[in-house]
């Protein structure tokens, strides 16, 4: 059985563990074309992949009892006509909480991006809960477009916890930060971005979003894309004692990145993982020129040794 080991690009950093799944792409292309930008639930044993189907400018469902064999896309919401900033529809983000789905999104018109909110009893129906977005771009920094939400329920504090993408609509610059009590309503927090690129680390010079946020015991984890310039992508791995600020990145970074000649060859985008007991699963997108699909890459521990 053939593995790709992905070790790290120059000889100052630590070679990873993370090893890419040998029948990658586990999703998308042929007739589906583009599928990306994805989140994933484990219930029962079921993952749940909910995702951008780009020629649908729709969200998506697929379900797998292994991780690497998805169903074929179902949608579970669409663009509205009824509105002004929801004619394609993308990066979504799904909680369940109380027996309730909680599904934030992106929705895109006109050149700008904003954040919707949505709701479901049974993962696969669901009901906007505004005409209006949850999030706008209103700061500076966030420019143009804010997308890419990623929101945990935090039961200590009792609040939904998001950290999305801000800036350029082609691809976001910086990461911020909000609470709320009910899903609906949001307070952004006033350092934000609470997350930016480090001009002195190459690999991430350019910009830095679309995030995943791991609540643990005593820190916070964060997975997340870091663009060396506007179409080199990789993925890397940071640390917070409280998801807002002292940030430390990995000195391994970046654990995930594009294959050559491989079907993400120009680029690997917006991981999500899943700690197993005995591993991690990371799926992310990878794109070759214009086709974007997901991918799998595995850590063959429970301890990522940060």
């Amino acid at each position: 059985m053939a593995v790709l080991m992905i070790t790290s690009c120059t000889s100052q950093k630590k070679e990873t563990k993370w090893v890419k799944y040998e029948n990658n792409p586990v999703l998308g292309g042929g007739d589906l074309g583009t599928v990306f930008d994805i989140a994933v639930l484990k219930e029962d044993g079921v993952y749940k992949m909910y995702s951008s189907w780009r020629p649908k400018k729709s969200l998506a469902l697929s379900v797998s009892t292994d991780g690497k064999n998805w169903t074929k896309p179902e949608i579970v919401l669409g663009p509205n006509s009824e509105t002004s900033w929801e004619k394609d529809l993308n990066r979504p983000v799904v909680v369940k909480k109380d027996g309730v789905y909680h599904l934030w999104y992106t929705g895109q018109a006109d050149g700008r991006s904003w954040i919707g909110y949505a709701t479901s009893a049974d993962g696969k129906n669901f009901v906007r809960q505004s005409a209006e977005p949850v999030i706008s771009a209103e700061e500076p920094w966030e420019k143009v477009a804010v997308m890419c939400p990623h929101v945990i329920w935090d039961e200590q504090e009792e609040i939904f916890k998001m950290w999305y993408s801000g800036g350029e609509q082609y691809e976001p610059d910086a990461i911020g930060y909000a609470v709320s009590k009910d899903g609906l309503h949001w307070e952004k927090q006033a350092g934000n971005p609470v997350f930016s690129a480090d001009p002195a680390l190459e690999w991430e010079q350019h910009k830095v979003t679309a995030c995943q946020v791991i609540k643990r015991k005593k820190d916070y984890l964060m997975f997340f894309i870091g663009f060396y310039d506007i179409h080199l992508a990789r993925i890397g791995m940071a640390k917070s004692p409280d998801g807002i600020g002292n940030w430390v990145r990995f000195d391994g970074n970046p654990i995930i990145f594009p294959t050559p000649d491989g079907w993400d060859a120009s680029a690997c985008y917006k991981p999500f993982a899943i700690r197993e007991k005995d591993r991690w699963m990371l799926w992310y997108n990878g794109r070759n020129e214009s086709l974007e699909q997901i991918g799998l890459a595995i850590f063959d521990d429970h301890d990522l040794g940060f």
